[in-house]
């Protein structure tokens, strides 16, 4: 029998909200028709962060949809003072542009020293003290342990599963329904790694090619992206993390390499600090890559308001293009005149654009 609620068109329900499919037909078309690179949820709630599930090389070939996830490292060594004035520090690094409110997502908490109590007190306190999302560091399993107890409900991402602690890693995150980060010295290393992992049940994987040089982490990220693509390698077929915090000696080289990251396939870019000068560049290039290059970012068409105009409050025209209609309400906001501004909808293209392509001239105005 032919599943009804694909009549009116494939795609057009979730496979989810079909009554007539059974359990196990349910797990084997989900399968089937998953992307080849995994999408992988950190997180829990309104804050929850997607990487992964990318299903194309370039952006121009359809759209890349889950942006790149930017973090800061903290050490378990740091004081509960210095740790609360970061959170509060970081936490309003926050931008608005073309009407989004853009943001770091992660914290990296690395275990520096073995002692469970300070690792587990610092997870507790970023899980429920902070809007971050965490990445929890430790090959010390009884930390990992005693973290993941007092951070679990913030669905944290586990790192990570080596050659030398596959099994217990690996078994922690199954019970526990944790994403787990997966890191060896090269891409076959990786591969077997991530094969006895799925073997084991898991599917939520993050991975670390081993590398911190970058080249080698450039050529790693092509070919990890390339081959479930273009190969359809379902071992690489998840999302990757970088550190350019363990690649360079300061903040602005780092920052560097994470634009590369960003923009050549990194699923996470683990930073060593946050601040505004470096995250604001990255945050807009992010922005700028991860937006459907098919579809403009657009307002709606119609009259807007800035600052209660009167009848004889004058009247301004722009495009529906999003950065232009934000760019022309901030100027007309801090030039604290009372306005009409006028949106026409030119389809998301640009003033120029829209003006020579015929969608915006005095005669499409004037009926609004």
């Amino acid at each position: 029998m032919p599943c009804l609620c694909h009549e009116s068109g494939i795609g057009k329900a979730e496979l989810d909200a079909c009554p007539y499919v059974s359990e196990e037909a349910r797990e084997k078309l989900a399968e089937a028709s998953a992307p080849p690179i995994r999408q992988v949820a950190i997180g829990a709630g309104v804050r929850v962060l997607k990487i992964g599930g990318e299903t194309v090389m370039f952006r121009h070939e359809k759209t890349f949809y889950n942006p790149t996830g930017i973090a800061a490292l903290v050490l378990s060594s740091m004081s509960m003072a210095d740790l609360d004035r970061k959170l509060k520090e970081w936490n309003a690094l926050q931008y608005e542009r073309v009407g989004l409110n853009l943001r770091p997502e992660l914290i990296a908490l690395k275990d520096t020293n073995g002692d469970a109590g300070a690792f587990g007190a610092a997870a507790k306190k970023i899980a429920e003290e902070s809007e971050f999302n965490l990445i929890l560091m430790s090959d010390n399993m009884v930390a990992m342990k005693a973290a993941v107890k007092v951070a679990a409900f913030k669905r944290p991402l586990l790192y990570a599963a080596t050659k030398d602690n596959v099994e217990l890693m690996g078994t922690l995150a199954k019970e526990k329904n944790l994403p787990l980060g997966v890191k060896a010295e090269n891409l076959e290393a990786l591969i077997a790694l991530s094969d006895k992992l799925t073997g084991m049940g898991l599917k939520d994987l993050v991975l670390d090619s081993g590398s911190r040089e970058l080249k080698q982490v450039f050529q790693d990220q092509v070919l990890i992206r390339r081959a479930p693509l273009r190969a359809g390698n379902r071992s690489l077929g998840f999302p990757t993390i970088t550190f350019p915090c363990e690649m360079a000696g300061n903040l602005d080289m780092e920052t560097v390499m994470a634009a590369m990251l960003i923009a050549k396939y990194a699923g996470i870019v683990v930073l060593s600090d946050f601040r505004g000068e470096s995250l604001f560049p990255i945050l807009l290039e992010r922005l700028n890559i991860f937006t459907d290059p098919q579809r403009p970012m657009t307002v709606t068409q119609g009259i807007y308001e800035i600052g209660s105009p009167d009848e004889s409050s004058p009247v301004l025209v722009t495009t529906n293009f999003s950065l232009t209609y934000f760019i022309v309400s901030g100027e007309i906001e801090a030039s604290r005149i009372p306005s009409w501004l006028l949106i026409l909808d030119t389809e998301g293209l640009s003033v120029m654009t829209a003006w020579a392509a015929g969608k915006f001239s005095g005669d499409m105005v004037g009926p609004l």
